[in-house]
């Protein structure tokens, strides 16, 4: 990131940031307060929405979300995923490696319950 677009640009931002709170409020109260038909309430919901998400691309922190979300795709595109076997076969080691050690808590459990029922002559 560069230092340009950590520097918050001032009243013109928080304008910004104000018509973005105005337009979702007025989202929500008009979805209370009249009643709409479900396409009309979807449109108007969509069409509100894409309007606050173009103002808030415009402020300085809205410009380096989307630098970041182009950085954060590039960065995916050059993971190397695992094949359908590698999952497989990973997936199965987890799954006995927990089998073994859930056993091993049972068993170190009973033993425990054993001693301790033995040494307070509970006999649970």
């Amino acid at each position: 990131m560069n230092a340009t677009s950590e520097t918050p640009k001032g009243g013109l931002d928080l304008v910004k940031w104000l018509s973005v709170l105005v337009l979702l409020t007025l989202m929500v109260a008009a979805n209370y307060i009249y009643e709409f038909s479900a396409v009309e309430k979807a449109a108007s919901i969509v069409v509100l929405v894409g309007l606050a998400a173009f103002i808030a691309a415009k402020t300085s922190k809205g410009t380096a979300f989307i630098e970041f979300a182009k950085e954060a795709r590039t960065e995916v595109r050059k993971v190397v995923w695992p094949t359908r076997q590698e999952t497989m076969q990973t997936t199965i080691i987890v799954m006995v490696a927990t089998l073994i050690v859930a056993l091993l808590l049972w068993g170190l459990d009973s033993i425990l319950l054993s001693l301790v029922s033995f040494i307070t002559g509970l006999g649970i």
